[in-house]
């Protein structure tokens, strides 16, 4: 794999990934309560713990974009233009 494929890669995950993101928040802010009714059916979870747990999740996920796409993407570009 040269610089370039590695690039591509990076920046497609990147893409994918804040795409679902986007559909987990969109979900979670328009369909809050037939997903709370939904996960309800398997864990007994009150409003207040089923909003923390996703906004724990979506801001885990969020980190997880940042370490393993956009660094990596951000470092390989640094280290190409100063190159």
């Amino acid at each position: 794999m040269n610089v370039l494929s590695i690039q591509q890669f990076l920046l497609y995950s990147l893409a994918v990934n804040y795409a679902i993101l986007l559909v987990w928040f969109c979900g979670f802010v328009f369909a809050h309560e037939a997903m709370r009714k939904l996960h309800s059916r398997w864990f007994r979870l009150s409003p207040e713990q089923f909003d923390c747990v996703h906004y724990a999740g979506m801001a885990a996920y969020k980190i997880g974009i940042f370490l393993f796409n956009l660094a990596p993407l951000l470092a390989i570009w640094l280290v190409g233009n100063t190159g």
